[in-house]
């Protein structure tokens, strides 16, 4: 079974741009930038013949994806694909103190304690759980042969560790921008990157 993969984050929230934490237990709407960013998605991508569309839970992958369902595209709403609880943190403007939270923990996963759970929220390795499950959801479907996805940051680099066989501590190897695009293909028996967060559809924002 081949199968195409073009896998995306969602466009920009106010909580993005203002730097506030914004994880799975924040539902927040794209702003005007982030709807602009997602018309150019749609005008580079809208062309593709997808099968098929998944997004996560929250608001803002399905706003970002709107011009394909609004075209007909089918779409599910997975759960497992929404972005790593930040738990006691989410919705808080990142402080000095926070700041210094969040690269001390990125710095954990990316010695390898992966097992480290954000105070109140989750940890990598609990989040690569629910990703697995949502991807052997996708990959299930034979008669999908191509597959839009779009999802949300944290959660995206784990989804790319977990695909190309990286330790969920190399994550961070796979950079992501608003809207920017990976495309993917599962030729049977593994995984093959064919387009690395690619943004030329954005260069004119």
């Amino acid at each position: 079974m081949i199968k195409k993969i073009y896998l995306t984050r969602h466009g920009q929230t106010d909580f993005n741009k203002q730097g506030i934490v914004q994880g799975r237990g924040v539902d927040s709407d794209l702003n005007e930038m982030g709807r602009a960013q997602a018309q150019a998605f749609y005008d580079a991508y809208k062309n593709v013949p997808f099968s098929k569309l998944y997004t996560s839970s929250l608001k803002r992958t399905a706003q970002s994806m709107h011009g394909f369902v609004q075209k007909g595209l089918a779409f599910e709403a997975l759960p497992e694909l929404d972005e790593i609880s930040w738990g006691i943190h989410e919705g808080a403007e990142v402080n000095e103190e926070q700041h210094a939270y969040y690269f001390d923990m990125i710095s954990s996963w990316q010695k390898g304690e992966t097992h480290k759970a954000i105070e109140g929220g989750e940890s990598p390795e609990g989040l690569a759980k629910r990703l697995r499950a949502g991807l052997a959801y996708i990959m299930s479907k034979e008669n999908e042969p191509n597959v839009l996805i779009c999802m949300h940051g944290r959660a995206m680099r784990l989804m790319l560790a977990i695909m190309f066989n990286y330790p969920l501590s190399g994550m961070d190897y796979f950079l992501h921008n608003n809207l920017g695009l990976y495309e993917i293909t599962f030729t049977g028996s593994t995984f093959v990157l064919d387009r690395y967060n690619e943004t030329s559809h954005l260069k004119h924002l």
